[in-house]
């Protein structure tokens, strides 16, 4: 196996086994950038929003204020945030690295393991939430939708509403005349501004963003997911992968490929048979394995488990509802901004649940730590790595060479042009070629005739 195959299967480099403080640096990085997030969303929390005009005979902002929240700020904070986190903790160090790990593995190795899926699940969560608080609080402020305790709150100046009117025309319903925010005698500036902060739902938004994301990360550690089966060559075109005992299907008299006769795998006469032999015993052993036998359905307690935070996300979001927080749109939007949150955090930092074994993913390269750029297929690969025995053209890198004027060759027929050879002089006694153009493309068919590895 290269180098680079090593690589890819492993998640890392050999040649990043020590500690990097480039790499360091780089996720120290990230974990700054996320707190700056947080704290620009709390700063726009405390902006004055827009106050959007409204109609003191509109019964949807005529609840009446209620003083106590069934799920306080404070409460949200360690629901969504501090529980997880430390269930996080609790379900790496006793899930992490898992059974799969041989006895004789040290334990340096596996507490890196440990520490490593911690980082990213922390990671992840503040990903989650924190982006989830950013986008509300830029949202509310600029929308400034009144809520529906917004009448209690205000305590209307009714007497001198003419001189607050903004919209309607004289003669109309009331329903139908509009007022600005300064009608209101409402003192308590916060309380308030707060009252035109009802789209979208922060509590909603911030309860499926950490708790979503929760569900996520514990049915990846619990390998909870709808039964799959990897596709095959012949997975799904096979009609013997449906019968009820493949072993038992027969295409003829005589045996068949389900039932091989007794002469069929006698004593082999020679190696030749003797492969042919195991090549067929080896397909008759994946057929008999039919489908269904291939996939089941995880333990349904693991499934409750895994459900019991996206529940409790539904909870916060519907008190908001109860409590005349919120109007039900509000609340749906929210969740929905919460919910988008949560998984694109997970994907950013886990594998896929169907494919991942419950795995995070691994940390990038040294050379890559914070730069990728144009031609580069993600962040895992070292430059020497890859350059020893990848074709470029194969990941995605860009195959087009400038058109440099001619040079003369350089000894033994090849012209050296940054790091790249290609032929420049006559080949198996065909005519010369000459030309940057036609140099490239004679490489390329060089290249793609001789086994991979070979002519570096």
């Amino acid at each position: 196996m290269s180098s680079y195959q090593k690589m890819a299967h492993s998640g890392s480099s050999p040649l990043r086994r020590h500690f990097s403080l480039r790499l360091f640096a780089s996720y120290a990085f990230d974990w700054i950038v996320l707190v700056v997030i947080v704290v620009a969303a709390g700063f726009l929390g405390r902006i004055e929003p827009n106050k959007r005009p409204f109609s003191l005979s509109d019964p949807n902002i005529s609840f009446p204020y209620t003083v106590k929240d069934t799920v306080p700020t404070w409460l949200l904070v360690v629901l969504c945030g501090l529980v997880p986190a430390i269930a996080i903790v609790i379900i790496t160090i006793l899930l992490v690295p898992g059974t799969t790990v041989p006895k004789n593995t040290s334990y340096t190795l596996v507490w890196k393991r440990k520490l490593w899926e911690l980082h990213v699940g922390w990671l992840g969560l503040l990903m989650a939430v924190g982006s989830a608080f950013f986008f509300i609080s830029g949202i509310k402020n600029m929308c400034g939708k009144p809520r529906p305790d917004l009448l209690s709150r205000c305590d209307p100046d009714l007497a001198n509403a003419a001189k607050y009117q903004v919209g309607g025309f004289k003669g109309e319903a009331a329903a139908a005349l509009l007022y600005s925010g300064a009608i209101c005698r409402q003192t308590d500036r916060a309380k308030l501004d707060d009252g035109f902060r009802s789209y979208p739902s922060g509590h909603a938004a911030a309860s499926a963003a950490g708790l979503i994301y929760f569900s996520l990360f514990l049915a990846s550690k619990f390998s909870v997911t709808i039964p799959f089966v990897v596709p095959g060559p012949a997975t799904f075109s096979n009609a013997s992968m449906h019968v009820a005992f493949p072993s038992r299907a027969q295409s003829g008299s005589g045996g068949g490929p389900y039932e091989p006769t007794r002469h069929e795998y006698s004593a082999p006469s020679s190696p030749h048979k003797a492969r042919l032999a195991a090549d067929r015993a080896a397909q008759h052993n994946s057929k008999i394995q039919s489908l269904r036998r291939q996939a089941a359905a995880p333990p349904i307690y693991l499934l409750a488990i895994s459900l019991v935070p996206f529940c409790l996300a539904i909870f916060i979001s519907a008190s908001r509802w109860f409590d005349f927080r919120h109007h039900g749109f509000d609340i749906l939007f929210g969740f929905l901004i919460g919910t988008a949150t949560a998984i694109y955090s997970f994907r950013y930092y886990h594998l896929p649940i169907m494919a991942g074994a419950g795995w995070a993913w691994g940390p990038r390269s040294e050379d890559r730590a914070f730069w990728a750029g144009v031609g580069r297929l993600g962040y895992v690969g070292d430059k020497d790595d890859f350059d020893a025995g990848v074709d470029r053209a194969d990941l995605g890198e860009s195959g087009d060479v400038e058109l440099y004027p001619a040079q003369p060759p350089a000894p033994g027929g090849m012209s050296h042009r940054g790091g790249n050879q290609y032929m420049t002089g006559p080949q198996q006694g065909g005519p010369p070629q000459a030309g940057p153009f036609q140099d490239v493309e004679l490489e390329r068919m060089e290249h793609a005739r001789r086994p991979m590895g070979q002519g570096m």
